[in-house]
């Protein structure tokens, strides 16, 4: 006969439980954890190609003629990097969501919040100036610094959780922190 040990369990009643406590939750099948990769990609390219349908009018628009930052890199960089970083979000909230962390909830609920700054920011930015000039500008700016608030946010908290999902939001944070520059230049000299 196999011998088990008996261990009191979590809460009140006091009593026991063959299972260690029973306060660890059952892990996901890794088929589940497979499965709910591409529906975090999916999301990041939807806020992408969202954002990319404010852009792709007005970069031919005013923001081609538009006093740009002389640290501001080429119009065809963009795209590629924005693809490397939607890409690592993804990967870094999957593993948030596969950890059994208590803090999960909160640390994908800021996520959350600052992937809609990033789909706000876009369309203020370039589809509002031809409307409301440099005051959308202005707007975009403090959209873009509530939204580097919101990563570093999203990073501390992601960090505890799972090292790796922190570490790869940290390249978008510093690209957020660099676009805002470009913003600033943009509202100040335009």
């Amino acid at each position: 006969m196999e011998s088990r040990e008996r261990v009191p369990a979590a809460g009140a009643g006091g009593g026991t439980s063959s299972r260690g406590g029973g306060a660890e939750p059952k892990p996901r099948r890794t088929a589940v954890d497979l499965a709910a990769l591409p529906g975090f990609l999916a999301a990041s390219a939807l806020v992408a190609w969202l954002g990319s349908q404010a852009t792709i009018s007005n970069v031919t628009g005013w923001y081609a003629t538009a006093d740009k930052a002389p640290w501001s890199p080429p119009n065809w960089l963009f795209g590629p990097v924005w693809t490397v970083l939607y890409t690592a979000m993804a990967v870094a909230a999957w593993l948030v969501w596969r950890s059994r962390s208590p803090n999960r909830r909160t640390a994908l609920t800021v996520y959350g919040v600052q992937l809609g700054l990033n789909l706000a920011w876009t369309p203020v930015f370039f589809g509002l100036y031809p409307v409301w000039g440099s005051a959308a500008l202005w707007l975009a700016l403090g959209i873009i610094i509530a939204l580097a608030l919101a990563v570093a946010a999203t990073v501390l908290l992601f960090g505890p959780i799972r090292r790796t999902a922190g570490l790869l939001m940290l390249p978008y944070l510093s690209w957020i922190v660099f676009a805002a520059s470009l913003n600033l230049w943009a509202a100040v000299n335009n």
